[in-house]
């Protein structure tokens, strides 16, 4: 198994979606992780993930059936780094 040598984000899909996006991680080291989506107006949408992951890649899912239609922030934090991504939910 292939052990990612950064932590990273991949490009969320699809993106457009709906109502179902992917977003894949990359964990070089035992961390604890977590995944949070924000509205355009910075209300948390969605808690996705908050947990201690083993290193590896990993792919999170969230279904925003009952969300409005709009733009997304994903926020993922990795210990001390974090990294966001802008999604559009078009319904």
């Amino acid at each position: 198994t292939l052990i990612p040598t950064d932590y990273s984000v991949h490009n969320i899909y699809p993106n457009p979606f709906n109502p179902v996006a992917t977003i894949s991680i990359a964990i070089p080291e035992y961390d604890k992780i977590s995944i949070h989506i924000y509205d355009f107006n910075g209300r948390l949408a969605a808690a996705l993930l908050n947990e201690y992951l083993n290193p590896g890649y990993y792919s999170i899912t969230w279904d925003a059936a009952d969300a409005a239609s709009g733009i997304y922030f994903a926020y993922v934090d990795f210990g001390s780094k974090s990294i966001s991504r802008k999604l559009t939910l078009i319904k």
